[in-house]
């Protein structure tokens, strides 16, 4: 690593030091500046190849590493800058190098935030091409979802889905990996079929408000709306007053990951005014995918400093299990589960443990009675689109290989991830390399069964 890298007059102390994350200065026209985010590029590269701390997490620092390696200097200035954009395609943003990893973050000097200088690249990307027709698509999850909610054309998607002649086609016409895991769409929306419950007396805890709005999720609602149910009844049987956003969007974390910052911002003036309601009449609010959650916790608050709705969503928003375990600790959580739910082998997402809230998921699963909980903290490899997409479906397998292998080796009844698309790919992989069929379930509805509602 060049000497260049170290600022004139400060030293390397700071890194000890909480994390500082910056707002994204995405209206700002020199976010957009090819030659100056190419510069960064080149300099927070450098520093990457002087560490390869991170060479483990996902294919992006390997990718970078192999430029380097195979370049005729061995060093960052003798790869192809062309080739900057194979290491920004492979970043996925789950933040885990910024979180877990990186020693050079804010308040460093360095000043590294290695998954927001991707964010930049991308945007610029998208910002000169519009994105690929596939990448677009698969973005727009509540045109997704709404199209596939048709009766008939729901029966024909879930079927075209499974039908190998269709999935080479859909793999040579839009670049979908034909054997990548793929969700069905439901007949029953999640939100089409709720009766909120507000009859229960508000009981504030000291940890927690007394009451949940559920921010739905395109996932839960056009795909699995039974783990939405499921938390629902978790809630009903704790006495706890429950609604829905009187109307939501897509989060936004699909179009963050393809750089589409106006499209992100275009979900947020639908999503944000019904939240932020519901946020200053008390409400907690709730997803029940990680991404979701941490869009509204963390993104979006630092791509809108100043939007004090924004900002007050954030304030409000939990984590499911974070709820429940702050509820227990107020006293407030009824403990009287049925049965136990066998070995859990729990896999901890990457944007579950960014969030810095603490193994939450997993010390509620071990409070049941008769519940083994074998815990994986590593990245499954699906990641949003990722996992899905022809050109890295492969590497997403490679990703999550230890994770397939620690989990089935926990000779487990369950295997269980907060994330439901993680979960999918987590049996798929353990399916194909162990020749096992797991049961999967989400951890909240092994909550459910405990209780036995």
């Amino acid at each position: 690593m060049s000497s260049s890298n170290t600022p004139s007059g400060k030293s390397r102390e700071g890194n000890l030091q909480a994390p500082t994350r910056h707002p994204i200065d995405w209206k700002n026209p020199d976010y957009y500046d090819e030659a100056k985010v190419e510069a960064e590029l080149e300099r927070v590269f450098d520093v990457c190849h002087g560490c390869r701390r991170c060479v483990s997490l996902c294919q992006t620092f390997p990718t970078l590493f192999d430029l380097v390696d195979e370049s005729e200097t061995f060093e960052v200035d003798g790869v192809d800058k062309a080739d900057y954009k194979k290491v920004v395609d492979e970043c996925y943003l789950c933040d885990m190098c910024y979180m877990a990893k990186c020693p050079y973050v804010p308040p460093h000097p360095f000043n590294i935030d290695f998954p927001h200088l991707m964010l930049q690249a991308k945007a610029i990307e998208h910002k000169k091409t519009g994105g690929k027709l596939r990448d677009n698509l698969l973005s727009n999850m509540d045109n997704m979802g709404k199209l596939a909610g048709i009766p008939l054309i729901t029966e024909t998607v879930n079927a075209v889905n499974h039908w190998a002649p269709t999935r080479s086609l859909l793999e040579k016409t839009m670049g979908i990996h034909k054997d990548a895991w793929l969700p069905e769409f439901t007949g029953e929306k999640f939100r089409n079929k709720l009766n909120p419950n507000v009859s229960f007396d508000v009981k504030d805890g000291k940890r927690t408000g007394g009451k949940v709005a559920i921010f739905a999720t395109c996932y839960i609602n056009y795909n699995e709306p039974g783990i939405g149910h499921d938390f629902v009844a978790v809630l009903e049987h704790n006495e706890i007053p429950w609604i829905v956003a009187e109307h939501e969007v897509c989060c936004g974390m699909p179009k963050l990951e393809q750089g589409d910052l106006e499209g992100v911002e275009s979900l947020m003036r639908v999503n944000v005014p019904h939240l932020a309601k519901l946020a200053r009449e008390g409400y907690a609010i709730m997803a029940l995918v990680p991404s979701c959650t941490l869009m509204f916790k963390q993104e979006l608050p630092l791509m809108f400093p100043d939007n004090e709705e924004v900002q007050a969503v954030a304030a409000a928003m939990w984590d499911p299990f974070n709820y429940l375990v702050s509820r227990e600790k107020d006293g407030l959580l009824k403990s009287d589960f049925k049965t136990g739910v066998g070995t859990v082998a729990y896999h901890s997402p990457c944007h579950g443990r960014v969030q810095n809230i603490g193994k939450k998921t997993e010390e509620f699963l071990r409070s049941l009675p008769d519940t083994e909980v074998k815990t994986t903290e590593r990245c499954s490899g699906h990641a949003g689109t990722y996992g899905i997409k022809k050109e890295f479906h492969q590497n997403s397998m490679k990703i999550g290989k230890p994770v397939f292998r620690q989990m089935h080796q926990a000779e487990p009844d369950f295997i269980a991830s907060d994330c439901p698309l993680g979960g999918h790919h987590i049996a798929q992989g353990i399916k194909e390399n162990h020749d096992s069929e797991p049961t999967l379930a989400h951890p909240i509805s092994l909550v459910r069964k405990a209780y036995g509602i």
